[in-house]
């Protein structure tokens, strides 16, 4: 696996796996490529600073704070990123357990809610980029999911 750092037309950076090279110039020619911010498919490789791994006699440790019990690694290990989005998946699970899916309606069912036509109550569904600025332009209180979500109707 090889990771770069990328960039879109708009000069947002994200990260991103790829198996080899020639799979991101595959992808990026495919148009397969999406920036996570603003959902540009205009992407290209960012400037990264080199991954130098230590010599084999140095440890990767931030010092100490004055009063910490002990330093902690900068980087954090595939195990505390594993657990850590399985919490992220844990609490997202459990605020859309009294949450109702909507589908393609979520914007409009959002606004009705904001201006009082309906009454507010817990919703989840989809949006495009457009719609989500244009609700948060508005006032409506909204925000992304973190992890994806499937539609209840494309369960097995």
């Amino acid at each position: 696996m090889i990771v770069f750092d990328l960039r879109c037309s708009r000069a947002h950076v994200f990260e991103a796996w790829f198996g080899s090279s020639a799979t991101f110039e595959e992808q990026r020619e495919r148009g397969l490529l999406v920036c996570p911010v603003c959902g540009d498919t205009a992407i290209g490789k960012a400037v990264m600073a080199p991954n130098v791994g230590a010599k084999g006699n140095s440890r990767n440790v931030v010092a100490a704070k004055p009063g910490s019990a002990s330093a902690v690694s900068p980087t954090p290990s595939p195990q505390a990123l594993k657990a850590a989005l399985q919490a992220i998946a844990a609490a997202q699970a459990k605020a859309l357990e009294t949450s109702r899916w909507v589908g393609r309606g979520f914007a409009d069912q959002a606004r009705a809610m904001h201006v009082g036509e309906t009454a507010s109550v817990p919703i989840h569904g989809e949006t495009t980029l457009a719609e989500a600025k244009a609700l948060v332009d508005e006032g409506v209180p909204v925000a992304p999911l973190l992890l994806p979500v499937v539609p209840p109707d494309a369960l097995n």
